[in-house]
C-alpha cells in the first residue's frame, strides 16, 4: 500500500476530527424557562447533564459511525494505492513508433464502436504503463520509486521526456507525441535509450550498481532496422497494435512532359493491394483540384509465398493529357480503407519550358554543335571581348540566359546566372589551380546524380587537366585519378558545374555520353534559376531552396505548420527538414513567386500495415505480449468513497430511527 498525497489528509483530518469531538464536548445553550413542575423534563435534565462541557463522552453510536466516516473520508485524500507488484525499483525506456503505419485506423475503443489509429492507442496503452509505475510515498517502505523515459520514433528518434520519476510530466509527454507520415526505425531510439540508461557511476568493470533499464515498445512490428539491432534477454517488451491488413496505396507516380512535344504531361502510377481480395477501384487525376480524368482499374490480391515474404499485387495506370500551364497534380485512389496518407500522391507541374543558353568562346566547333543537338529555345555564342562588353548588371537583373556556358574564359565578374565552366574555374569562387595535370582518366562517379544519369565515364581520358581545390562545400560529381574531374560549387546565388579541362584536350567528343551530357548540365542548372531543383519530395527529405539572398526570411506553410518563419544562410540557402506528413508545402518570399514542395509516402513497407507480431532482432526472435497492458496499482481511493457513502447512509437511518422511538 502506499500513500500518494498523505500530507494533504494530515491537514485535512488535523482540522476536522478536534471540530468533530468539540460537537460533542461543547454544552448546548437553551434559553431558561420556569415551569411549575420537572416530572416530566427528566431526559431534557439528563440530556443537559451529558452536554455539559468537557465531560466524559458517553457510548454514541452516531459519533462512531460519523467518526468512522471522517476517517474513510481523510485516508480517501491520502491517495491510497494497493501495489500487485514487487521488487526493487525498475528503469524504463518507453518506445512510441509514430511512423506512417501507426495513422492506421483500426483499433476499437471500449466505449464505442469508433475505432482510433494504432499511435492513440499506444499513446493510452503508454499511460496505463506510466499509471502502474510504483511512487516513493511518504509511508512507503520502499527506498526508490520507479521512473521512466519517453522517446517517439520515425525515421529518427525524438526524446519526449528523460528519467524521471513524475507521473504527470511522463503523461504530459505521451500525450505530446504527434503522428508522422515517416517510416519507422527504432535502432537509433535503441542507441539513445541506452546512452540516457547507462548509470552515471558505472564502474570500470561494465557493472553498475543500478538495474539497466528495460525497453517497452508500443508498434505495429513494420520496423525498417530490425537486422541492425541487437539485445539481450529480456531487454525489450513488445507491445503489438493493430489488427487490419486491408490497404490499398499509391506506391510510385511520376510526372513528366514529352521530350518531342513538352505540351504533353504523361503521368505513371502503381497502386498495390495488400489484402487477400482483389479490389475494383476509381484512380483520379486531378490538377489544382479540377478533376481531369478517372480510370477504373482491379488490383490483384497479395500473393502469398512459401519460402518469402509475401508480395502485393500491383497495377500500373497511366494517364495522357495536354497541359501546357503549371500547377499542382494530384493522383488518388477512391476507395475508403485505414490508411490515408497513402491514398494520393502529388507532384508541381512546371510549364514548358526550353532554355536559354549563352555560350562563351572564342571558337570551338565541338562544343556548339553538342549544344545545338539538345533542345534549346535559343543559343546564342559569343567571343570573350563581346561578352565583357555586354550590361552585366543588367544581365543580372534581367536574367536573359538560364545558362551560361564558358569556354577556357575567365572573368573576375560574372552576372548572376548559372554556369557551365570547361577549362580553368572563375575568379571569386574560392577554387584554385595548384598545376597542370596529365594522362587522367576517370576512376569514380556518381552515375545517380541527375546531371550523370545514363553517362559512362569510363572511356574518359583527359591529355591535360588542371588540379583543382576546392572548398569544403563543394559536390564532387566525377574524380580524375590525380584531381576532382566534375563538381558543383555554389557561391553568390549562382550555381558552378566545373569541368577542369579543355574538351578539345579529352577524347570525350567522340563518346556519345557527351551530348546528353550537355543535355542534362543545361537542364538541370537551368532549373536553378532561382528555383529549388528538387519539388518532390518524399517524407522526410529536406526542402531545398538555393540561389536567395543571404539572410532573407521566407514563411514555410503545410501540413501541420502554418506560416513558420525560416532564414537562409548567408550563402543564400534555405534548407528546412520538417517534411514529416504527407502533402503540399509553400515556400513565400517578399516580392517572390509562391514556390511548391510535395511530399509523397511512396513506400511499400509503410503501406503493408498487417501487423508483425513476431520479429527477429540479430538473430533473437522478440515475441509480442498476449494480451494488453493493465493497470498494476489499483487507487484504492473510490472504495473508500463507496465506503464512506454507506456509512452515511447507516448513520442517517440509525438517526431516523431514534427519532420515531422518541
Amino acid at each position: 500500500m502506499e500513500w500518494l498525497t498523505p500530507v494533504t489528509a494530515l491537514y485535512a483530518g488535523a482540522a476536522a476530527i478536534p471540530l468533530l469531538l468539540l460537537m460533542y464536548f461543547l454544552k448546548l445553550k437553551r434559553a431558561e424557562q420556569i415551569v411549575s413542575s420537572t416530572l416530566l423534563w427528566k431526559r431534557a435534565v439528563q440530556d443537559l447533564q451529558v452536554n455539559a462541557p468537557f465531560q466524559k463522552i458517553k457510548r454514541n453510536l452516531l459519533f462512531l459511525l460519523q467518526l468512522l466516516l471522517l476517517l474513510a473520508v481523510l485516508l480517501a485524500l491520502s491517495g491510497p494505492v494497493l501495489l500487485m507488484t514487487a521488487g526493487p525499483a525498475r528503469r524504463y525506456v518507453l518506445l512510441i513508433d509514430r511512423s506512417a503505419s501507426m495513422n492506421t485506423i483500426d483499433v476499437e475503443t471500449n466505449r464505442s464502436q469508433k475505432q482510433q489509429s494504432r499511435l492513440d492507442a499506444a499513446k493510452k496503452q503508454a499511460k496505463v504503463f506510466i499509471e502502474s509505475l510504483r511512487n516513493k510515498a511518504l509511508f512507503s517502505l520502499q527506498d526508490e520509486s520507479d521512473q521512466a523515459m519517453v522517446i517517439a520514433c520515425d525515421n529518427h528518434a525524438r526524446i519526449m521526456c528523460n528519467f524521471t520519476s513524475d507521473k504527470r510530466q511522463l503523461l504530459s509527454a505521451i500525450e505530446a507525441v504527434t503522428p508522422s507520415d515517416g517510416g519507422s526505425s527504432i535502432s537509433e531510439a535503441v542507441m539513445v535509450a541506452r546512452a540516457f540508461a547507462k548509470s552515471p557511476g558505472e564502474e570500470t568493470n561494465n557493472r553498475s550498481a543500478r538495474n539497466p533499464a528495460q525497453l517497452v515498445l508500443f508498434s505495429d512490428g513494420r520496423i525498417q532496422d530490425v537486422d541492425q539491432i541487437a539485445l539481450g534477454p529480456d531487454e525489450m517488451i513488445f507491445n503489438c497494435i493493430g489488427k487490419s491488413t486491408e490497404n490499398i496505396a499509391i506506391i510510385a507516380m511520376q510526372a513528366r512532359r514529352s521530350f518531342e512535344n513538352p505540351d504533353e504531361l504523361n503521368v505513371f502510377a502503381t497502386l498495390a493491394n495488400y489484402d487477400t481480395k482483389k479490389a475494383t477501384i476509381d484512380v483520379q487525376l486531378s490538377i489544382n483540384n479540377d478533376v481531369q480524368a478517372i480510370k477504373t482499374v482491379t488490383v490483384p490480391p497479395r500473393k502469398t509465398q512459401n519460402n518469402s515474404a509475401d508480395q502485393p499485387g500491383r497495377v500500373a495506370v497511366t494517364f495522357t493529357l495536354t497541359y501546357a500551364r503549371d500547377g499542382v497534380l494530384e493522383v488518388r485512389q477512391l476507395q475508403p480503407d485505414c490508411l490515408t496518407c497513402d491514398d494520393a500522391a502529388w507532384a508541381i507541374l512546371s510549364p514548358p519550358k526550353r532554355l536559354s543558353v549563352l555560350l562563351v568562346s572564342a571558337g570551338n566547333i565541338v562544343l556548339e554543335t553538342a549544344l545545338k543537338a539538345c533542345p534549346l529555345a535559343r543559343l546564342e555564342t559569343r567571343s570573350p571581348a563581346e561578352f565583357d562588353a555586354m550590361d552585366h548588371s543588367a544581365m543580372s537583373v534581367e536574367q536573359p540566359y538560364d545558362v551560361i556556358v564558358l569556354d577556357n574564359y575567365v572573368s573576375s565578374q560574372l552576372p548572376r546566372c548559372s554556369y557551365l565552366v570547361f577549362g580553368r574555374p572563375p575568379a571569386g569562387i574560392d577554387v584554385s589551380i595548384t598545376k597542370q595535370l596529365e594522362n587522367q582518366v576517370v576512376i569514380d562517379w556518381r552515375s545517380r546524380h541527375p546531371i550523370l544519369k545514363y553517362i559512362n565515364l569510363i572511356n574518359l581520358f583527359a591529355a591535360k587537366c588542371n588540379k583543382m581545390i576546392l572548398p569544403r562545400d563543394a559536390d564532387v560529381l566525377a574524380e580524375f585519378n590525380e584531381s576532382p574531374a566534375l563538381a558543383l560549387v555554389r557561391r553568390g546565388g549562382n550555381v558552378y558545374l566545373l569541368a577542369g579541362f579543355d574538351i578539345l584536350q579529352t577524347n570525350w567528343p567522340f563518346e556519345p555520353g557527351f551530348v546528353l551530357f550537355c543535355y542534362n548540365a543545361t537542364n538541370f542548372l537551368g532549373a536553378q534559376s532561382g528555383a529549388s531543383q528538387l519539388t518532390d519530395l518524399q517524407v522526410g527529405q529536406p526542402l531545398i531552396v538555393e540561389g536567395l539572398p543571404g539572410g532573407i526570411m521566407a514563411q514555410i506553410s503545410g501540413p501541420g505548420l502554418s506560416d513558420k518563419t525560416i532564414k537562409a544562410n548567408p550563402a543564400g540557402v534555405i534548407r528546412f527538414p520538417g517534411t514529416n506528413r504527407v502533402g503540399i508545402y509553400s515556400l513565400e518570399i517578399h516580392d517572390q513567386p509562391i514556390r511548391l514542395f510535395s511530399v509523397n509516402l511512396l513506400a511499400d513497407r509503410e503501406s503493408n500495415i498487417e501487423p508483425v507480431r513476431e520479429m527477429t532482432l540479430s538473430g533473437q526472435i522478440l515475441e509480442a505480449r498476449a494480451d494488453s497492458i493493465t493497470k498494476t496499482n489499483i487507487p484504492a481511493w473510490p472504495y473508500l468513497v463507496l465506503l464512506t457513502l454507506l456509512l452515511a447512509c447507516l448513520e442517517w437511518l440509525i438517526y431516523n430511527s431514534k427519532i420515531r422511538l422518541k
